[in-house]
């Protein structure tokens, strides 16, 4: 047995991993999670239910004060994950970065974008390394969850907090655990998504793992930081890869006047051997269009080329432009131009019932309609006005969906399928629809169906 009695006979004191294991233990830790938005958010909830005191950090006010009143600022989290934030006596929200001292565990959950360039920006990782680097303490664990190109956590974050005089493995503790967040999925909670646990050393992966078996159902330990970066930018590529081959595949039997639809539901009843991925008007999100960049770029720097994964992201990115060019072409049909046509668009959020908007294709879909002088209007039930975003100021309120609206625009544009939209509606009320996203499949209406 170990005491910290300075007055015990013998007595041994306890190392750093040991008082953090028994915090850990005894769900006496604070857990810090810095970053309170798509991952953080649900993060800290689902720690906060584990038994553990969470303190949430944010930068932005406005979000601060929002969690401690539990005003709703992430609406398809729901009103209550935020009221129960706020009203617990277990969590506090700050911006104070010297706040963390009194954290057991920092959990970095922040952006990892793109630079101009499609080079990794990895300011949000180093910048908040950095404010853990300032009050690190002997018997702390940090955690990275922002996905990542691999060696990150060890080449990039440990040599800043290795700055503080600390031994990492003995005074503190270094670990990846990738977030698994798929905003909009119903009746699936931050728990109930298996996560993977690798540290820079043994000690961190065991620390990190006695925290993750607490607060989800089941954490995976595997060797190392680097391969529990290498797989979650698997996952992601796995699906832009496979997304770009559906997408191409629409654009070439669109030309045959063959459903993609219909084919990759026809594929789908081989129960072996075949995924079924759909096409869309592009990707969007903060995981699928971005992170495969970062593995291309590491690729680069060690002299080697990704042709594959580059050639996928290509045609992705294409699709925003073909989805254009179907609108005019079905304009063109109708005898109307697309310059000085009113074009509806529906939904600007990247995936159906949710608020966020990064990465939209909807947004480039709407600079390309403006440049070719459409009038565009949106109707989003999730985003009543058109956010900020990195490469496009969009200065647009969505409209109501009502009979006048939809009579009154020469093409209704569904980019987002909302479940909460009246479809029959829309082509009860509409002349020309130009779908890309399947919606309106089934239905028996008056509008002209175009699929994009």
């Amino acid at each position: 047995m170990t005491t910290n009695d300075p007055g015990h006979t013998g007595a041994v004191k306890a190392t750093p991993a040991q008082l953090l294991e028994e915090r850990l233990k005894t769900q006496t830790a604070t857990i810090a999670v810095v970053g309170m938005g798509y991952v953080g958010m649900p993060l800290a909830h689902a720690v906060l239910e584990a038994g553990f005191n969470v303190l949430g950090f944010d930068v932005d006010e406005r979000k601060i004060t929002k969690l401690e009143t539990g005003e709703t600022y992430l609406r398809h989290l729901g009103e209550e994950m935020h009221v129960a934030l706020a009203e617990s006596d277990r969590f506090a929200a700050t911006s104070d970065p010297t706040r963390l001292e009194v954290a057991d565990v920092i959990v970095l959950c922040v952006p990892t974008p793109l630079g101009v360039h499609n080079e990794p920006d990895l300011s949000y990782v180093l910048d908040t390394t950095k404010l853990a680097a300032s009050t690190l303490r002997p018997g702390q664990l940090v955690v990275l969850e922002s996905t990542t190109y691999p060696g990150t956590t060890r080449e990039e974050m440990l040599p800043i907090l290795a700055a503080s005089g600390l031994t990492c493995g003995e005074d503190y503790f270094l670990a990846y655990s990738p977030e698994r967040e798929d905003p909009g999925r119903k009746g699936v909670t931050t728990k109930a998504i298996p996560k993977l646990v690798g540290g820079v050393d043994k000690i961190s992966t065991d620390l990190a793992m006695l925290l993750y078996e607490q607060v989800v159902a089941e954490a995976h330990r595997v060797s190392s930081a680097e391969i529990a970066e290498s797989a979650k930018i698997l996952e992601n590529v796995y699906r832009a890869v496979n997304i770009a081959l559906v997408n191409e595949l629409k654009v070439i039997l669109d030309r045959m006047d063959i459903d993609i639809w219909e084919v990759i539901n026809a594929a789908a009843t081989k129960p072996f051997g075949f995924q079924a991925f759909y096409p869309g008007p592009g990707l969007g999100g903060h995981c699928i269009p971005i992170d495969p960049f970062y593995l291309t770029w590491k690729a680069r720097e060690l002299g080697y080329t990704t042709r594959f994964i580059e050639l996928a992201g290509e045609v992705n990115a294409h699709m925003p432009l073909h989805v254009v060019n179907r609108v005019a072409e079905a304009l063109n049909t109708d005898g109307k131009p697309l310059q000085a046509s009113k074009v509806l668009v529906l939904g600007i959020a990247y995936k159906p019932d949710v608020d966020d908007v990064r990465e939209s294709p909807a947004a480039t879909i709407i600079d390309l309609l403006i440049e070719r002088g459409a009038e565009v209007c949106y109707h989003d039930p999730h985003c009543p006005d058109f956010p900020e975003m990195r490469h496009h100021d969009i200065d647009m309120h969505s409209v109501d969906l009502d009979a006048t609206v939809l009579r009154n625009a020469d093409c209704v544009l569904i980019i987002t399928d909302h479940s909460s939209v009246d479809y029959a509606f829309v082509g009860a009320e509409s002349s020309l629809i130009v779908d890309s996203r399947n919606a309106m499949e089934g239905l028996e209406v008056k509008a002209r169906i175009v699929k994009a």
